[in-house]
């Protein structure tokens, strides 16, 4: 059902090229939404429309989802549902509202000063994934954080579904109204990205774009990262977990399982150092996928190349591994679990000892579930505040501090042959170089 790799022994230089990984060609698709894009530059809503009727076989008057639609799902409603997502929210908030930062002063010399503001983007698109699942929980991800940073404007696009009438999953128009969300839209793929990077006649563009979504939504970023921001090119979700003999089998294969349900893509990874536990957990593998809903799903994505049961020689080289392999999800399962986890360079969430599972991350954590796939997590961060601010570095010179230093821009501005840079400041002194204060503050 898995496969093993055996890394005991040693380790080789790049593990990248030996651990297992879905292959996802962003490249390949690049060009299939291309003329996608270009046609909702275009045209607008009437091309959002076309597609979304080929593709999704709904036909639209509109993409923008009626406001009584919204309310209306929220009143239908399941009450158990509604308390669990109010819950995911406020615990969601506690945690994005802590991450707001303070703009800072710096008071480089006297009379000179660097402000360093944070400003939210003017308006996003978030977009909220369908398929095979119903993703509410990616609407909190994606519109809290927005919101604590206090963004202006917010639009939330989702697939449409033809069994809804061609509106979005009713749970995910629930959820937009529990947070207060006013603008939502029946557009998902390409076009829908496409849709927000250049505007139409129903959705003014937006700044930056974020969520989670298929290959054609991560091509489609691709290609329009620049037109508009972007938070990262999702793929398939991944798990890893990092434990020695202590862990429990049961508890480390319901959580490879929880992962590899998204999707038959999904990447489910262990690292172990005990032969025992990578046994037990094979034969609980076995058992559980048996007793699950999505069988066949989870059975294809285990058993692909993206999977697998890692054997290394101790938990250094478990370390080593994990970091290489960057996680988008990370469970420590292992004796002194927070010390390990404290070690951890490379993951978009670490996820430590037993009673903390990744299916609590997405939904009830307080954390955010948007995060870096594909050995991203080396390089990036999971969706937060700070995804939706810019710093601003707002400069304050009196006429003595730029006296002081002009000397020096001079001087640097023709080391780089751009003399009209050191005379933009000499022709607020008569075009005469002041020469340094004695004693000035070096720079």
């Amino acid at each position: 059902m898995i496969s093993r790799i055996d890394l005991r022994g040693s380790l080789p230089g790049d593990l990248r090229d030996v651990l297992p990984r879905a292959e996802l060609d962003v490249e390949a698709a690049l060009e299939k939404v291309r003329p996608i894009c270009e046609d909702v530059r275009h045209r607008g809503s009437a091309a959002v429309r076309e597609y979304t009727r080929d593709f999704d076989g709904v036909e639209l008057e509109r993409t923008r989802v009626p406001a009584e639609e919204v309310q209306r799902a929220l009143r239908e409603l399941d009450p158990a549902v509604r308390d669990a997502l109010e819950e995911s929210i406020r615990r969601a908030r506690l945690v994005h509202r802590d991450q707001r930062r303070t703009d800072t002063t710096t008071q480089v010399v006297p009379g000179g000063r660097v402000t360093e503001r944070w400003v939210p983007v003017g308006r996003v698109g978030l977009y909220v994934p369908g398929g095979r699942a119903v993703y509410p929980s990616s609407v909190v991800m994606n519109v809290v954080p927005a919101q604590e940073a206090g963004v202006a404007s917010l639009a939330v696009t989702s697939p449409p579904q033809r069994e809804h009438g061609g509106l979005p999953h009713p749970t995910i128009l629930a959820a937009c109204a529990l947070l207060g969300v006013e603008e939502v839209h029946a557009a998902g793929g390409a076009q829908a990205i496409a849709m927000f990077a250049h505007g139409t006649e129903e959705c003014p563009r937006a700044d930056l774009v974020t969520g989670p979504g298929n290959i054609w939504v991560a091509a489609a970023k691709r290609l329009l990262k620049g037109v508009i921001g972007i938070d990262s090119e999702a793929g398939p979700t991944e798990i890893a977990i990092l434990a020695d003999d202590t862990a429990h089998p049961v508890h480390v294969a319901a959580d490879l399982i929880s992962q590899a349900e998204h999707d038959p893509l999904a990447a489910a990874v262990l690292v172990t150092d005990s032969v025992a536990l990578a046994d037990a957990v094979e034969a609980e593998l076995r058992a559980q996928v048996a007793r699950t809903r999505h069988t066949e799903r989870i059975t294809e994505a285990l058993a692909g190349r993206q999977s697998g049961i890692v054997l290394v020689d101790d938990l250094e080289a478990g370390l080593r591994v994990v970091d290489a392999y960057a996680a988008e999800h990370l469970e420590i399962q292992t004796a002194d679990a927070a010390a390990v986890a404290a070690r951890v360079r490379n993951a978009g969430a670490v996820f430590v000892g037993p009673h903390a599972p990744v299916s609590l991350g997405d939904y009830l954590a307080g954390s955010n579930h948007v995060l870096p796939t594909g050995g991203c997590a080396c390089h990036s961060s999971g969706l937060s505040v700070q995804s939706f601010l810019r710093g601003i570095h707002v400069v304050e010179y009196d006429e003595r501090a730029l006296a002081e230093a002009t000397a020096r821009v001079v001087v640097l501005a023709e080391a780089e042959d751009l003399p009209a840079h050191g005379a933009a400041l000499k022709a607020r002194f008569g075009w005469d170089v002041p020469a340094p204060a004695e004693g000035a503050p070096r720079s």
